[in-house]
C-alpha cells in the first residue's frame, strides 16, 4: 500500500500495490467530442503556460469508461518532472464525501441515526451554547435543540471554520489549536465542543469543521481509528491503494506541490507535508489521493453504490445523500455554494437547471477542495470528472473553467 494507512483491511477486501485503472474508450464513443477535449486541454496548457499553476490532471468518464484522462504541466514548479496521471494531491475537502459515505454506511449497520444528538457519542457537546452577539458582545444562550448527525452532513451544525469569518466565534477558533495536525481526533472534538455555536442548530448552512466531528463519531463508534475504518470500509474494497492520510517516503518524487507564492496575490503558500503521519486524522479535510483512485470513488457513486462486487451504500441510501437537505428554509452563508443549489449528506447538489454561473444538470452532486482538487457526478448525462491541482488561489476560477469545457465536450 503507498499511501496512508493507518489501517487494516477487512478479510473480504484486497489491497494492491497500486490502484488499477477504469476501462477506457476513446470519446466519441461515449458521447464525447474529441475535437473539444482537446481544446480544453488546449486551455489548460495556456494557463499553465500563464503561471496560474504548475500543472493539472483531468479525467472525464461517460458510461463508466474513461474517454479522456491527461496530466499537464509540472508536478512541482522546484522540480523538472512532468505532472503525471499517479501524482498525489492533497485532496483537502475532498475528505467530506468519503467520511461521509463512512457515516452512512454505519447507518446502515444500524450503529446510529441520522437524528442521534451528536452528544450522545461526543458528551462534550451536551454542554455547547449559542453564541449571539449584542452591542458587540458575545452573549451565550442554550441551543433550541440538540445539534444531530445529519446537521453535521449538511453543515447545518451550527460549527465553522475559522476562516469563513472573523466575528467573536471565528476568533476563539483562530486562537485555538484547532488547526493543529499534532492533536488527535478526540482532543480536536473536545475543543470544537468547547466553543459557542454560531447559529441554532438546523437553521443555517455554514462550512464548518462537522465532518472532522463525523471522523470522530466513526472513531467512537467502531472503535477503530478514522484511518483503519475508511480503509477497511471504503478504500480497500475500492481498491484505492494510494489514498490516505500520509503517504511513505518512497513517493517523494510522486508529490503535487503548488508554487511557494501565490501567482496572483504573491501571498505565501503553504501546505501540509504529504509525508509526515498526523496525530488528527481530519475526516474533514486530511486525505491525499491520486486522480485514478478518486476516479474510483467516484465510479462507485455513479454505480449506485457498487464498484467490482463490493458494495459501499445502499443505492437508496446514496439516493438520499445526494439529495438537498436545506430546502427553502435554511439560511446559506458564505459563498461556497452558488445560486441554484443545495447541499446533501456530503455533497452539494444542484437543484436549478440554471441560475448558477456555469453548467450542469438538476441532480449533479460534487465537492471540491481548498488546494485546487474538484470532481463532480452527473446522473442526467451518466458523467463524471476528477479534476487534481495544487494552486489554493486559483481553485474558484479552474473549477469552473473545467466544468465549462467538459460540459462543451458532451454532445
Amino acid at each position: 500500500m503507498t499511501a496512508t494507512a493507518t489501517a487494516t483491511a477487512g478479510p473480504q477486501a484486497t489491497i494492491v500495490p497500486h490502484t488499477p485503472p477504469l476501462p477506457e474508450a476513446r470519446p466519441e464513443t461515449l458521447g464525447l467530442s474529441r475535437p473539444r477535449l482537446q481544446a480544453m486541454s488546449d486551455a489548460f496548457k495556456r494557463e499553465i503556460d500563464k503561471g496560474t499553476v504548475p500543472g493539472i490532471t483531468v479525467l472525464v468518464a461517460r458510461g463508466g469508461q474513461v474517454g479522456w484522462f491527461e496530466a499537464l504541466g509540472k508536478q512541482s514548479p522546484a522540480a523538472a518532472a512532468p505532472m503525471a496521471r499517479d501524482s498525489i494531491f492533497r485532496i483537502f475537502s475532498m475528505t467530506k464525501p468519503i467520511v461521509s459515505v463512512g457515516v452512512m454506511a454505519l447507518v446502515e449497520d444500524g450503529h446510529l441515526l441520522l437524528s442521534d444528538a451528536v452528544a450522545k457519542f461526543i458528551p462534550e457537546f451536551a454542554s455547547q451554547q449559542v453564541g449571539i452577539v449584542k452591542d458587540g458582545k458575545l452573549e451565550l444562550v442554550p441551543p433550541a435543540r440538540p445539534m444531530t448527525v445529519q446537521d453535521l452532513l449538511r453543515h447545518t451544525s451550527g460549527l465553522t471554520y475559522e476562516h469563513q469569518g472573523d466575528g467573536p466565534v471565528h476568533k476563539l477558533y483562530q486562537e485555538s489549536r484547532v488547526r493543529s495536525r499534532k492533536i488527535t481526533n478526540a482532543e480536536h472534538a473536545a475543543l470544537v465542543a468547547s466553543f459557542p455555536l454560531v447559529c441554532q442548530p438546523g437553521a443555517e448552512f455554514n462550512y464548518s469543521r462537522s465532518t472532522d466531528i463525523l471522523g470522530r463519531i466513526i472513531e467512537v463508534v467502531s472503535g477503530q481509528s478514522l484511518g483503519a475504518f475508511l480503509t477497511e470500509r471504503v478504500l480497500a474494497p475500492l481498491q484505492m491503494a494510494e489514498t490516505g492520510f500520509s503517504t511513505s517516503e518512497a513517493n517523494a518524487g510522486r508529490l503535487a506541490e503548488p508554487f511557494a507564492a501565490d501567482p496572483w496575490t504573491g501571498d505565501k503558500v503553504a501546505l501540509f507535508n504529504m509525508l509526515e503521519q498526523p496525530a488528527m486524522e481530519s475526516g474533514g479535510g486530511g486525505l491525499v489521493s491520486t486522480t485514478m483512485d478518486y476516479a474510483r470513488f467516484c465510479l462507485m457513486l455513479r454505480n449506485g453504490g457498487t464498484l467490482d462486487g463490493n458494495r459501499i451504500i445502499g443505492r437508496k441510501t446514496l439516493e438520499l445523500m445526494a439529495s438537498d437537505h436545506l430546502g427553502p428554509h435554511v439560511q446559506i452563508n458564505g459563498t461556497l455554494l452558488s445560486p441554484g443549489h443545495g447541499f446533501g449528506l456530503g455533497f452539494a447538489v444542484r437543484r436549478e437547471a440554471g441560475i448558477a454561473p456555469f453548467p450542469g444538470s438538476v441532480g449533479q452532486y460534487f465537492w471540491s477542495g481548498i488546494a485546487g482538487t474538484f470532481f463532480w457526478i452527473d446522473p442526467k448525462e451518466d458523467l463524471f470528472a476528477v479534476f487534481m491541482s495544487q494552486g489554493p488561489g486559483q481553485r474558484d476560477y479552474t473549477r469552473t473553467l473545467v466544468r465549462d469545457l467538459v460540459y462543451a465536450a458532451v454532445e
